[in-house]
């Protein structure tokens, strides 16, 4: 195993965005809860949900593709009982990829806002959705971004990068400059992965520890597939 740290000049928001397996799964994931955002608002009513306003009933989904920079995206479009549901989504990506791209990396390191949120959904439905439909979306995607960056890791990573940047992140409605610690591993075929993204007040041994230790947590086998002790905080 070798370990590196070192400091770039990309942004943190730019190394996310450069790991194309990455972003594949965040846009798939993105554009699916925009899809299901798009049927409730035509039905009155989320799945299962109750409400005197509910306008018709969900009959399951129907499998499409859609072409991006990074690769095919099979998605699940919902369907309703009468037939009624149209989504703008697959004519308007095109247009819309490069900026659905920096907000969901920006979002994977800073966290999820219903501002982002709103943004994304204009863009791609060209309107907008209701105060409540945000806010599902916005836990949907919170909910899916957690699960993917706190995933359990199977592979062997015999080189491991690390990397700190101090950015400007919102928290608590307030700007504050922050270390965003990032870990890149590098497998046995030469691939890159981005394994982490966490923020911390500033970088420091102590902070590296604890998202080293995280780090190890999260492999099936053990710390040893992912870094060793030897010559880092232990």
């Amino acid at each position: 195993m070798t370990v590196k740290k070192r400091n770039t000049k990309l942004s943190a928001k730019e190394t996310v965005a450069a790991d194309r397996d990455l972003m594949k799964a965040l846009l798939k994931e993105a554009l699916q809860e925009v899809l299901e955002g798009e049927m409730t608002e035509l039905l009155g009513a989320g799945p299962s949900e109750r409400t005197d306003g509910r306008q018709g009933y969900r009959a399951g989904h129907y499998s499409r593709g859609l072409v991006t920079r990074i690769g095919k995206l099979e998605l699940r479009v919902p369907r309703d009982r009468h037939g009624e549901f149209s989504t703008a989504v697959f004519e308007r990506y095109q247009r819309s990829e490069k900026a659905l791209v920096a907000a969901l990396a920006e979002m994977y390191v800073q966290g999820v806002s219903t501002r982002k949120v709103k943004a994304i959904t204009e863009e791609l439905c060209g309107h907008q959705f209701s105060a409540s439909t945000i806010s599902s979306i916005n836990k949907g995607l919170d909910e899916s971004l957690a699960k993917f960056a706190h995933r359990r890791l199977d592979e062997e990573y015999p080189y491991l990068i690390l990397d700190a940047r101090y950015e400007k992140v919102r928290e608590d409605s307030v700007i504050r400059s922050q270390a965003v610690m990032i870990a890149i591993g590098i497998n046995w075929e030469g691939q890159r992965q981005i394994l982490a993204v966490e923020t911390a007040n500033r970088e420091s041994e102590s902070s590296w520890k604890t998202f080293l230790t995280r780090l190890r947590q999260r492999h099936h086998r053990g710390e040893r597939a992912v870094l060793p002790r030897h010559g880092l905080p232990a």
